[in-house]
């Protein structure tokens, strides 16, 4: 059994949300500024260039990549041989949270009720995954996610004899219905299976799988959506051009045969993650 201080996980979690909100991670860039070389169309590339521009800024003068620096999610995978003393886990995370947005002058955006609308004036509570899984480390995942492309999102509960080209449809449409509303070009996360509510979270959790990494048993399917959503002629902004998306990735679950969920969660091009292993 290996003991881990909560003061460890909140100083982790804290270390996480300010990283992932001053820099966008390796993978995204790079496919960023591929796009941006790539696109034809004058305005489209102008904008694409402009994003990696801002990146650029925000990394060296340590400022967010964006003023919505989003509401906290984390993926926890914790060793079944962990033993976490000196408080509990959940408040350690959210101490961290806390910390990282006023510490990391950060935009609180999180509000108690959903009606009353009054902010917790903290970016508290996270929305927290945990796993148990085997070992004696913990692995945290940090999500800061903007509500501008989150609001876009979707979920369609198909009928199990639904067709993969009725799924990739379902895809087209809710980047097509939401525009320039999300912030394109978008990563887009698919959830396949499980339930209601786990395909949403398989596609939330799909977002962080780094670009360029498909699914094995998914790729001609991330193919196909990423190929469909570029078709759509939205573009960077919703100006128009060839890069609405920069990258489609299925997760999926097994699911009951009377069923089947397809969640697709949006993310902006700053699609913000950073994870430690402790």
């Amino acid at each position: 059994m290996r003991e881990i201080q909560a003061d460890v996980i909140r100083d982790a979690v804290e270390e996480l949300f300010i990283r992932a909100n001053l820099e966008l991670p390796p993978d995204v860039y790079t496919r960023l500024a591929a796009c941006a070389a790539a696109e034809q169309g004058t305005l489209a590339s102008g904008i694409l260039h402009k994003l990696v521009e801002n990146a650029d800024i925000a990394k060296k003068d340590s400022i967010p990549i964006c003023q919505d620096t989003g509401m906290a999610f984390v993926f926890a995978d914790v060793g079944q041989d962990v033993h976490i003393t000196g408080g509990l886990f959940e408040d350690a995370v959210n101490a961290g949270v806390a910390n990282a947005y006023e510490k990391g002058y950060l935009r609180k955006s999180v509000v108690s009720c959903p009606l009353e609308r009054i902010n917790t004036g903290d970016n508290t509570p996270a929305v927290i995954y945990t796993r148990l899984c085997a070992g004696d480390r913990v692995r945290l995942l940090a999500m800061p996610k903007g509500f501008g492309s989150e609001n876009m999102s979707r979920i369609q509960m198909f009928n199990p004899t639904a067709s993969t080209d009725e799924i990739i449809e379902f895809v087209y449409e809710t980047v097509y219905q939401a525009g320039g509303n999300p912030c394109p070009p978008l990563v887009i996360g698919i959830g396949l299976g499980g339930s209601f509510d786990y395909a949403a979270v398989l596609a939330k959790k799909a977002l962080a799988r780094e670009v360029g990494v498909h699914n094995a048993r998914y790729r001609e399917l991330e193919e196909r959506i990423l190929r469909r959503v570029n078709e759509s002629g939205v573009g960077p902004s919703g100006l128009g051009g060839d890069t609405t998306a920069l990258w489609a990735a299925v997760e999926a679950y097994p699911t009951h045969i009377a069923g089947l969920p397809v969640a697709v969660n949006i993310s902006c091009h700053a699609t913000r993650h950073a994870e430690k292993i402790i």
